[in-house]
């Protein structure tokens, strides 16, 4: 550990690397040149706000658009025939109740009178 302390950054480096890390430098400078050319103009950015305002916009009314045709389809094409379910539900539900009513808990679900004859399986 005190070995690797006492070297000198050339020694750390691989072979040839004195001329590698002046490569590594170069590239680094020219990268940031090419980073200070990309620098826009007060135009470019106002086009580019714009632009982006203006996608958002028409994102928005899309969205906008679509959730209205998705819930009135809904209404419109759904919501009837859950309510027709739901009242023909409750109609059986009635019915059940005026059986159980009239003949006795034990026959609202067995749909026949109490004491009667089972049906003949035979043709007569």
């Amino acid at each position: 550990m005190a070995a690797a302390a006492s070297l000198s950054p050339e020694e750390l480096l691989p072979k040839g690397g004195a001329g590698k890390a002046e490569e590594l430098e170069d590239e680094l400078d020219e990268e940031e040149e090419d980073d200070e050319e990309l620098d826009e103009t007060l135009a470019e950015r106002l086009w580019g706000f714009d632009l982006s305002l203006t996608v958002a916009q028409k994102m928005y009314r899309f969205s906008r658009a679509a959730l209205w045709i998705g819930t009135t389809s809904f209404m419109i094409l759904v919501l009837p025939v859950v309510f027709e379910t739901e009242k023909l539900q409750m109609e059986q539900q009635q019915q059940l109740q005026q059986r159980q009513i009239l003949l006795g808990p034990n026959t609202g679900l067995s749909g026949g009178m109490p004491g009667a004859l089972p049906p003949l399986s035979g043709k007569i």
